[in-house]
């Protein structure tokens, strides 16, 4: 399977600090936000990742991600020219993906939780249909929603609904079979003029190949779109790993975890991190000092 990261946008709900960087490259507590995506798609294993952002971005994510060798997978870059919704991304990246599953993260998106990654590999394991992950919000009107019938099977999937039928949120990450690149330029622009991903999902839904997966009280999921949810997901990620001494989103981390790299590595990029506090967690790890 392959991975998409979609990153772009022009991050108006963060401005002024999105007006002279992409959203995804701002920090989230030590690490930038595009990272712990990046962490997730490498929880489900996958190792061909592309990267979608705007003409003006990529030339950081480049920067900052390279080819990806050193988490031990490999970077494909597509621009958008322009926001087109969510299922663009599908439309940009046609060619690369070349007939295979492919998954889909969105670059502001953190989800954690301690069964997260066989979570994840099922999802990506799946040979027909496509996975979601629900998650219960107070503000479902914000997202996608997912109704439920009586036996727990999904319904119905709304977006953005002004009264909504529930309070399950459809989260950033979506997993697809090899039918995502056939079935993707299908769909047509909403009342908005967008691609929703919504869509997209409401086709396999429809046709009883959507498997939603809810959360439970267990994992936590950030949108770090806006400033307070910026906030609270430095907030986060400094609590977790200050009183539990885990990472959280770090690809190096689950790189050497994965098996992506070794040892050596790993030990490599703890010390190209310099005397930062994330370097010496990971150079513990590396020296089989850290669990």
């Amino acid at each position: 399977m392959k991975g998409i990261l979609l990153a772009g946008g022009s991050g108006t709900r963060l401005h002024p600090m999105t007006l002279a960087a992409s959203k995804q490259l701002l920090p989230v507590y030590d690490k930038p936000m595009v990272y712990y995506p990046l962490s997730t798609l490498m929880l489900a294993g996958i190792r061909d990742i592309m990267l979608i952002s705007t003409p003006e971005d990529l030339p950081q994510f480049r920067r900052l991600l390279g080819d990806g060798s050193r988490f031990g997978v490999r970077f494909a870059y597509a621009v958008q020219p322009k926001p087109e919704g969510i299922a663009q991304a599908f439309l940009i990246g046609k060619d690369w993906i070349d007939g295979q599953p492919c998954a889909l993260a969105l670059g502001d998106n953190i989800i954690h939780a301690d069964h997260l990654s066989a979570l994840l590999r099922a999802a990506a394991g799946r040979p027909q249909g496509a996975s979601v992950f629900a998650y219960q919000v107070r503000d479902p009107e914000r997202y996608g929603v997912v109704s439920f019938d009586q036996t727990g099977k999904a319904v119905e999937i709304v977006e953005k609904p002004a009264v909504p039928n529930s309070n399950w949120a459809v989260t950033g990450l979506y997993f697809y079979d090899k039918n995502i690149s056939r079935i993707a330029p299908q769909i047509r622009p909403s009342a908005r003029g967008e691609l929703e991903i919504t869509d997209l999902n409401r086709v396999y839904l429809e046709s009883g190949m959507l498997h939603v997966e809810k959360l439970s009280r267990g994992c936590a999921w950030l949108d770090a779109g806006t400033p307070d949810s910026l906030l609270q997901a430095a907030t986060f990620v400094q609590t977790i790993q200050s009183r539990t001494g885990m990472l959280v989103g770090c690809p190096e981390e689950v790189a050497f975890r994965m098996g992506f790299i070794d040892a050596d590595h790993l030990r490599e990029q703890a010390l190209s991190l310099g005397k930062t506090e994330l370097g010496r967690v990971l150079l513990e790890l590396a020296e089989g000092e850290h669990a």
